[in-house]
């Protein structure tokens, strides 16, 4: 697509980094000024009109809210009024699969702070976007090139 990508994981401070490579899940507290860092991110790119992707996992629909609103959606449940930092147009990718298929990738992956015994807490944490999110919910079932045709074409019809 040629748009401008960020993994999130680049933008852990140290101390979440650690946490999770001691197998201490994060908790809100770890992540929200991670998530507003990265709301930070993404409204630069908007503003610059620069289309980005951002790998990441926004497990709760409050961390979705941040991403969008930054932290504004922590201080207040209300919707942002006109004219006040509008919120981002963010479409979320929900990548679902059976645990046992995210676990045989995580336990492929080298050099990365986050252990599989923490897979866990990620599902317990989880809560799959829902209406009126703004999000398309891809199979990680399905071949890597069906689950980026997928992608694209929610992309791409807007």
């Amino acid at each position: 697509l040629g748009w401008k990508f960020y993994d999130a994981d680049d933008y852990h401070p140290l101390e979440n980094k650690k946490k999770m490579e001691e197998g201490i899940p994060l908790n809100d507290e770890d992540r929200i000024p991670w998530l507003c860092a990265l709301h930070d991110i993404l409204r630069r790119e908007d503003a610059s009109r620069q289309d980005t992707i951002l790998a990441c996992s926004a497990l709760k629909k409050m961390y979705r809210r941040v991403l969008i609103s930054g932290a504004s959606a922590i201080e207040s449940n209300q919707p942002e009024q006109p004219g006040e930092n509008p919120a981002l147009k963010i479409l979320f990718v929900h990548l679902d699969g059976p645990k046992d298929i995210i676990a045989g990738r995580l336990e492929k992956r080298r050099g990365h702070f986050m252990p599989p015994e923490l897979l866990n807490s990620q599902f317990d944490t989880l809560e799959p976007p829902s209406a009126p999110e703004n999000f398309i919910t891809v199979s990680l079932e399905k071949s890597l090139p069906e689950i980026l045709l997928q992608i694209e074409s929610a992309i791409l019809q807007g």
